[in-house]
């Protein structure tokens, strides 16, 4: 197998491949879709020259315009299939992250348009992070979505549990779904259970995700079938194609090591978890407001001012949006609040890396992992250990402003994942 995913945002892309990785297949991600000057060469690297693989297309779409998210996603798909890809995923965020009008569910049906299939079959579950999916209804650790801290999300508030609810208003395709009972009778019996448009699998456990890989593979050798959800099922199918082709399994996860001059958090994200991890973090810390950043040409200079000043730059220090998410946004916009402050996150990560010279950086949050990436010019992730489930370390060439390059260990996570220590313990499994 070689499974292309296309990756709503870029903290999803490396949840996926830190865990198909661990699972035993090798994978990469690309940050974005090639220019076409780069597509060839990109699509030479994208998969083992002889074998298996996973390579994983990190886009910045989720919360994009229909459109634009269409458009991209649909670029990814064709790059991955023209670079040799036998099963194209769709990676959706574990808490079904999307608006009514999407874009999950464009998406699929643009991602089914590419390889001509019927019928797109998935789940969000993921039980190593807490995702449960059981009747249709999503739970997070333990609760149901709507009643999770997801409810109020800044950008896509989860206020239905129900997911072929949530996602039928964004297809004109029809939405099935196929639940617990079934999903215990085995993979044929899941398989005869898809039709097509969108079925969504109920899973509880990582068994129940071995089931949905293996009715994917039984519906994928009749005829095309695009394969989606969060990065559990993709997992699934990783240890299938391990089984299947009977490869020891090796450690595809060692990363070349990268000397620590650095430590820098950076963290956009409102989530209760990385509140969590903000609150339980011990060391020095600066506060990002986009109420200051709009009015105050010199906030951002303060911060910078800070950094250049400390003694240890080794030890982590944490850059952090103002918790009163709400107020800046009634302030000034939600859209301007965000884009004010993914600007000032990628000004300071090519500060720390290109001025200061830092080796590593922890970003915590889709919309600044890409804000971050995009702005120190990496193009690919050597995805390595998982400093907790779905939250890999990544070794990266960052590229500034007159093309020099820097050796980078990077972080990239997903608001919702790690525990209330991640941003103390991370380093300890740092390349």
């Amino acid at each position: 197998m070689r499974l292309g995913a296309v990756a709503d945002d870029v903290t999803g892309a490396c949840d996926l491949a830190g865990r198909v990785a661990e699972a035993g297949l090798p994978a990469s991600v690309l940050l974005g879709t090639p220019a076409a000057d780069a597509a060839e060469s990109a699509a030479v690297d994208a998969f083992p020259a002889n074998g298996s693989g996973c390579a994983v297309v990190a886009l910045t779409v989720r919360t994009a315009p229909v459109a634009q998210a269409v458009a991209e996603s649909t670029a990814a798909a064709r790059f991955l299939v023209a670079a040799g890809a036998t099963q194209l995923y769709q990676k959706y965020c574990s808490t079904f992250d999307s608006t009514a009008s999407g874009n999950i569910g464009p998406i699929a049906d643009a991602l089914a348009s590419v390889i001509g299939a019927a019928a797109t079959v998935g789940t969000p579950a993921t039980p190593a992070a807490g995702r449960a999916q059981y009747q249709g209804v999503l739970f997070v650790d333990g609760v149901p979505l709507a009643e999770s801290p997801m409810r109020d999300h800044p950008l896509t508030p989860m206020r239905d549990s129900n997911l072929a609810r949530v996602l039928a208003p964004q297809t004109p395709a029809p939405v099935g779904l196929v639940r617990w009972e079934d999903v215990r009778l085995g993979p044929d019996a899941v398989a005869a259970r898809v039709r097509d448009g969108h079925t969504l699998v109920d899973a509880l456990s990582e068994d129940d995700l071995d089931v949905i890989a293996g009715a994917i593979l039984r519906l994928a050798a009749e005829g095309p079938v695009l394969a989606g959800g969060g990065a559990g099922v993709a997992t699934a199918l990783a240890r299938a194609e391990v089984r299947e082709s009977g490869a020891v399994r090796t450690d595809d996860t060692a990363l070349p090591p990268v000397p620590v001059t650095g430590r820098l958090i950076l963290a956009g994200s409102a989530s209760a978890a990385t509140r969590g991890q903000l609150a339980a973090f011990g060391g020095e810390r600066h506060i990002l407001d986009p109420r200051s950043l709009g009015r105050d040409p010199r906030a951002l200079d303060r911060i910078r001012d800070a950094l250049t000043v400390r003694e240890d730059p080794r030890a982590p220090v944490v850059v952090h949006a103002s918790a009163d998410v709400a107020a800046a946004q009634r302030e000034l916009g939600a859209d301007r609040a965000a884009a004010l402050l993914d600007e000032a996150f990628g000004d300071l990560a090519a500060f720390a890396v290109h001025e200061l010279g830092y080796s590593h950086l922890l970003v915590a949050g889709g919309e600044t992992s890409g804000a971050v990436t995009r702005r120190l010019g990496i193009r690919r992730l050597q995805v390595g250990a998982q400093a907790a489930p779905g939250v890999p370390w990544a070794v990266a060439d960052s590229r500034d402003d007159t093309g020099s390059l820097s050796r980078i260990a990077v972080l990239l996570k997903s608001g919702n994942f790690g525990g209330p220590g991640l941003f103390t313990d991370a380093w300890e499994v740092a390349p």
